[in-house]
Parts: structure tokens; sequence; C-alpha cells
């Protein structure tokens, strides 16, 4: 396998996938395709990682050279009820009233859609992880609604940000919980692409 011949692709808009994906030090793209991010499935696994897979195909299907392509979905799930993005601030409080005072978990579905000389390999894999929060008072609830922080993450809390202030346990993965499990990624890259690199390193095939 040469080196370079592998195109690396992220179908993600997420700054905080691409600052991820970025601490591996490899060349990469950044490619989206909006599609409804709708599914039949309820269980948080299934549900998610079906929204993954189709984020990545959109995108797959039309690259014609070989590449590995990534996309990813995280979700946020107390009992039975999954939590998306919040469509609006009253909904964004209503979910952090919900969630206050309680441990939720939080999974995110990572597909790998893998293209070498015409042998496509897809690959997915579910990381949940736990976060408990303090009970949220009535001003730091409005405090954090005010930095607009709830709108485009799952749950309505990103946990890289001022959320910190009621978020008070994580248990697993802490980039699985910014949206995408790194260490995972590595050890499933690693199974994935290790038979294709003759004994070197699965990095050298970016």
């Amino acid at each position: 396998m040469e080196q370079n011949k592998i195109k690396l692709i992220l179908a993600s808009a997420s700054p905080r996938r691409k600052e991820l994906l970025g601490h591996l030090q490899l060349p990469f793209e950044i490619i989206i395709k909006n599609i409804p991010e709708e599914t039949h499935f309820t269980d948080p696994v299934n549900y998610s990682r079906h929204i993954a897979e189709l984020k990545g195909e959109a995108v797959f299907k039309e690259i014609k050279t070989d590449c590995l392509v990534i996309s990813a979905d995280t979700i946020v799930c107390l009992g039975q009820k999954i939590y998306g993005k919040p469509k609006d601030i009253k909904e964004a409080r209503n979910f952090l009233n919900e969630l206050a005072g309680k441990t939720h978990s939080v999974f995110t579905a990572v597909t790998l859609n893998l293209n070498i000389e015409g042998k496509i390999t897809t690959h997915s894999f579910v990381e949940e992880s736990k976060v408990t929060f303090s009970l949220i008072t009535t001003e730091l609830m409005e405090r954090y609604l005010g930095t607009k922080d709830s709108m485009d993450k799952a749950g309505a809390y990103g946990i890289q940000g001022p959320s910190l202030t009621f978020i008070s346990k994580v248990d697993g993965d802490y980039a699985n919980v910014v949206g995408f499990p790194l260490s995972r990624f590595v050890r499933e890259c690693e199974k994935l692409l290790k038979p294709l690199t003759d004994g070197q390193s699965w990095f050298d095939l970016f």
C-alpha cells in the first residue's frame, strides 16, 4: 500500500469533532451532506448508529477515490428518553431541568466507510459514557442558557463549556461526551486498517 493513498474524510460540521480528530495529526478533509436525521430505531445504540451510518453514506457514495469516511452521531439518553438538539431555548430549559440532579448516558456512534481499490468495508461502533448533573438553580440555568451553548448540542449542553458549572461527575471517555471517542476510534482503526499495512503503522496509509 502506497503512502498517502487513502483520503481521510470527516463527514461532520462539528468543530469539536474536527478538533479531536486533529489531535492525530493526520491530513483530512471535511465534507458534509445535509440529510434528514431520522430513524425508526428507538433504543439509543441503534438510534445513534443508524444516524451515523446515514451521514457517512451520503458522503461516501460520492467519493470515487480510495478513502476512509468518518461519520458520527451523539445523543443523550435518560431512561428510555432520547435527547437530541433542542429546537429552541424553551426546549433546552426543559431538557436541562429533566437531567438536573440525575445521571444520564451519552452515546456516540461512529461509522467508518473504507474504500480500498474498490473493496468496500463498513464498520460501526458505539461508545457510552455516563454524566451526572448537580441540581441546577434557576439563576445558574438562566446564566447558562444565556450563553447559547445549548443550541447545537445533544441534551442541550456541551461538556467542554460553561455547563461545567453543573456537571459533577463523568464516568467513561470524556471525549465521547464531547462528541467523538478518540481513543476508541484509534483502537478500531488499528483493527480495521492493520491488515492493509504490511506490518507498518496504519497512520502511514494517509
